[in-house]
This record gives structure tokens, sequence and C-alpha cells, in this order.
């Protein structure tokens, strides 16, 4: 998912660059859910742990 957002965000770099500002805008806008999804999983998982199988 950070692969996913990191490639949104290079998408809004070079569309901003180009004056695209509406794709820049929506591109970065998905990089920074996905990035906080990211985010929130991550510290799911972390909290969660690895469990001894049952």
């Amino acid at each position: 998912m950070l692969h996913y957002a990191l490639i949104f965000l290079v998408i809004a770099l070079v569309a901003g660059v180009l004056g695209f500002t509406g794709i820049a805008g929506a591109a970065s806008q998905i990089a920074w859910i996905l990035f906080v999804v990211f985010l929130i999983l991550a510290v799911i998982s972390f909290f969660r742990g690895r469990r001894p199988p049952v």
C-alpha cells in the first residue's frame, strides 16, 4: 500500500510541474489517503504482534 501511495505522490508531483493542477490535487489526495490507511494498518499489526499457533 505504501508503494501505491508513493506512485500517486510521484504522479501528483509530475502533474503539478506540468501544470495539471486538477490531476495533481486528486493524485495527492489519493496518496494521502493510502498513506494514512498504511499507517493505521501498520499500527494495528504492531500492537497485535505475532501470536503462537494454537
